[in-house]
């Protein structure tokens, strides 16, 4: 294993601060207290966090609109992430970017995106950007099963397959898009499979498996590095919540639900850092109850926060 100590107790926090952003946001969501729509990632927190942890410092990301996990394995400003939601000036994109369109560049954040397959032909551009200027940096091009379908798809590979780039096209399978399931809209059951198609690499993966997340995206930024990419990878997840706050979950099964919740990545991880010795079960506690910490301390920034001012209503609607 590639993983150092330091590095799986980090993942293990971000995992929980993951999760715990991601129950306060439905608990607010529920109460009216946040407002627009959301999409939680909710059980796949090892696919986002681990994935992005693999990088390197100055790799670029592509977010989706379930992209909070991701964000947060950036190692982020919670604070920030948080008066976002909240629509305050204080949050990354001053309170106009809400939960589907944080950006920060400074960390790397291309920014989600509320467009279906929408990053997997910015994230090209972002790619030759690299390659152009010889930056030996990377591009991770997030990106869901029901993207996986969308003709920006396979535009955005195939180019990117023609010129060479240095992105990984990572695909967080979580067997619906929406309200149906893979079964239903493609006749395969993986679609790493299509990376033959584009004559480029692929890797199917655990996306509960975080150590398998991490090493496999790590081997993938590699092979980008040495000018062998682009590459596909598919990390097979599972949200437990819907699509959407307004989104029933009328066409799963609790026994469905329930099964995949008992295959936790959160508790994987756990386990496998007991295991190895890393930490002690009471060690492990401290960093849940820190993580969960953090996240009452974004709420309470958030909450006495400013609204953007009015006089800024013009800003920020055209690059400078």
């Amino acid at each position: 294993m590639s993983i150092s100590k330091e590095t799986l107790l980090e993942m293990y926090k971000r995992m929980n601060q993951a999760r715990k952003f991601e129950e306060k946001v439905n608990w607010f969501f529920a109460r009216g207290m946040i407002h627009g729509t959301t999409h939680l990632s909710i059980g796949q927190e090892a696919s986002g966090v681990a994935a992005v942890m693999a990088l390197e410092k100055g790799d670029l990301v592509s977010l989706t609109h379930r992209g909070h996990s991701q964000f947060i394995g950036m190692g982020i400003d919670l604070n920030k992430m948080m008066a976002e939601l909240m629509g305050k000036y204080t949050g990354y994109c001053k309170g106009k970017g809400g939960s589907m369109h944080i950006a920060d560049i400074e960390s790397g954040n291309l920014g989600a995106n509320g467009i279906v397959g929408g990053g997997l032909t910015l994230a090209p551009g972002a790619a030759l950007t690299q390659k152009y200027k010889k930056t030996g940096k990377i591009v991770l091009c997030t990106f869901g099963d029901g993207a996986a379908n969308e003709g920006s798809f396979h535009e955005g590979i195939n180019l990117s397959s023609v010129w060479n780039l240095p992105v990984i096209f990572y695909c967080e399978n979580n067997l619906y898009g929406m309200s149906t399931a893979q079964s239903k809209s493609m006749n395969i059951e993986n679609i790493a499979d299509r990376a033959v198609s584009y004559g480029i690499q692929s890797f199917i993966i655990d996306g509960y498996d975080a150590i398998e997340v991490y090493e496999t995206v790590q081997k993938a930024a590699e092979m980008c590095r040495r000018g062998e990419g682009p590459v596909l990878i598919e990390a097979k997840t599972y949200r437990w919540l819907g699509h959407s706050k307004s989104d029933a979950n009328a066409y799963r099964t609790k026994d469905e639900i329930d099964s995949w919740k008992e295959k936790d990545g959160i508790k994987r991880l756990k386990n496998k850092i007991l295991e190895l010795g890393y930490a002690t079960e009471k060690e492990l506690e401290d960093i849940e109850a820190e993580a969960k910490q953090s996240i009452e301390e974004a709420v309470e920034f958030a909450q006495n926060s400013p609204m953007p001012p009015l006089d800024t209503l013009e800003e920020d609607v055209y690059a400078d």
